[in-house]
């Protein structure tokens, strides 16, 4: 029997709209969903699961309802917004014991757009402390894990993001990701995982990020699903110091458009790290190939269009946003910071203004070059992630934070190619290990051109089925659905 939690995002809108279910029903349905699941599987997708306040949203959404044609297909359908991202009156505590108990005044964009679009927040999603590393296992609290295995990582770091829609206990959800932070879990759980391009989201009001690395975006079951969430993100708002392009339509049009045939360019070896690739993802890499080669575009290896001489820039650019968040705090709470947080921070604090001036230039020249160099394709492929998902602690390193971050690059050696140029990119769970483990596939596109990415995207996930005699992703559920 069909429930609530196997429909989509989409569809589940689509009853709403229709008056067969309020929000206040789905609310509930998601829930009770959470108090009947392994409540340390819940603690480690939810920071703060907030049902009181879900349930009074709910109310007020109900008594709204969708509004007029150009009202969200999302209205009164549940989600979560990340850790990382301010939400008034709501615990938000950046992944950091440092924070605990904060509960911000005042909303950031991501959240103010969520709202305005009718959707109803469940909680907090979990994310390792200010989002740094590509594994989600918060000081104190359970780590964020795949449903398909739940002795091994949910990645990171939108990682409880993407446990939460993996186990069915949220359609659909926010992440952010500046180096991976999106596509990381999407990979690790099995999920559609889209990083828009530089400029799509407004970084209200902190605007924290000065080298634009970092961007919000879509957790999803379905590439419909995650485009209808970047319609619900995107926009410029006043006083945004850049901007991308407004789309010619909506992103949701765009995954129901033909792409046409296209020239994509495809290359595997690692971008970051001397990376041992897995030999399933090769096959998720070269079944991939083959599936686009099906679908008649025209495919072409490349060489890695970044080079190695990147890796310590990007670095350098990586330690200062650490520290741009520990150095404000006072001494007395250091000592609950995390060793790897404590480790880039002072990295990056050792940093002059002027050195971290020329990295900034240098990581845009070698933004530049790729974008030249991937001038002629339309869609770049890579594997997303250099093995299934790992082990829960086989990264985290308190005693060698270096070795740890190590670790996370070989783990990662292609997703923050994509942050670099400021393109949009996008993880397909094209394929599972014999036992069972997702392994995603990675689209990139030009920038600003996501309306592309998604058509092909969406093409793609309509031929995957019966390119390997399975299930649609979004049917593809793991034991504790």
């Amino acid at each position: 029997m069909t429930e609530l939690h196997d429909l989509t995002a989409l569809e589940q809108g689509d009853l709403v709209r229709k008056g067969e279910i309020s929000p206040t029903e789905l609310t509930e349905h998601y829930l009770e969903r959470a108090e009947r699941l392994d409540p340390e599987f819940v603690a480690g997708a939810f920071a703060y699961l907030g049902p009181d306040e879900a349930r009074a949203r709910a109310r007020e959404v109900e008594a709204v309802g969708p509004v007029g044609d150009g009202a969200s297909p999302l209205a009164g359908v549940p989600t979560a917004i990340k850790d990382l991202n301010l939400t008034r009156g709501v615990p938000t505590a950046f992944g950091s014991p440092v924070f605990a108990g904060n509960v911000p005044e005042v909303s950031d964009a991501v959240t103010l757009a969520i709202e305005a679009a009718g959707m109803v927040s469940l909680g907090k999603t979990a994310t390792p402390e200010f989002g740094s590393p590509c594994y989600t296992e918060p000081e104190g609290r359970p780590p964020a894990v795949t449903p398909w295995d739940t002795t091994r990582m949910a990645g990171g770091s939108s990682g409880g993001a993407a446990a939460a829609v993996a186990a069915g206990l949220a359609p659909v959800a926010h992440g952010s990701d500046g180096g991976g932070s999106i596509r990381i879990p999407a990979s690790c759980c099995g999920l559609v995982g889209l990083k828009p391009t530089r400029g799509r989201i407004s970084g209200f009001p902190m605007y924290g990020d000065p080298v634009g690395l970092g961007t919000s975006g879509s957790i999803a079951r379905t590439v419909a699903d995650a485009a209808a969430l970047l319609d619900v993100l995107a926009g410029r708002r006043v006083g945004d110091p850049t901007w991308a392009p407004a789309p010619a339509g909506t992103f949701l049009e765009a995954t129901r458009r033909e792409p046409g045939r296209l020239r994509v360019a495809r290359f595997h070896e690692p971008v970051i790290g001397a990376a041992e690739v897995h030999p399933e993802v090769r096959t998720a890499y070269n079944d991939a190939s083959r599936l686009l080669e099906s679908l008649g575009h025209a495919i072409e290896d490349v060489q890695v269009p970044i080079p190695s001489d990147a890796v310590p820039v990007f670095e350098t650019c990586w330690s200062v946003l650490t520290a741009l968040s520990v150095t404000p705090l006072p001494e007395d709470v250091r000592p609950l910071l995390r060793p790897l947080t404590l480790w880039l921070a002072e990295r990056g604090e050792s940093v002059s203004a002027p050195e971290f001036g020329l990295a900034i230039g240098a990581l845009r020249r070698y933004a530049s070059d790729a974008l030249v160099a991937l001038a002629p394709y339309d869609i770049v492929l890579t594997p997303t992630l250099a093995q299934p998902p790992l082990l829960v602690g086989a990264i985290r390193d308190d005693d060698d934070p270096a070795a740890d971050f190590e670790a996370q690059k070989r783990f990662t050696p292609w997703t923050s190619a994509w942050n670099v140029t400021g393109m949009p990119a996008i993880s397909l769970p094209l394929h599972q290990t014999p036992d069972g483990l997702p392994v995603g596939v990675m689209l990139a596109g030009r920038p600003a051109e996501e309306e592309l990415l998604l058509s092909l995207a969406a093409q793609v996930e309509a031929a995957a089925p019966a390119a390997s005699s399975g299930l649609p992703w979004k049917d593809r559920h793991p034991r504790m659905w």
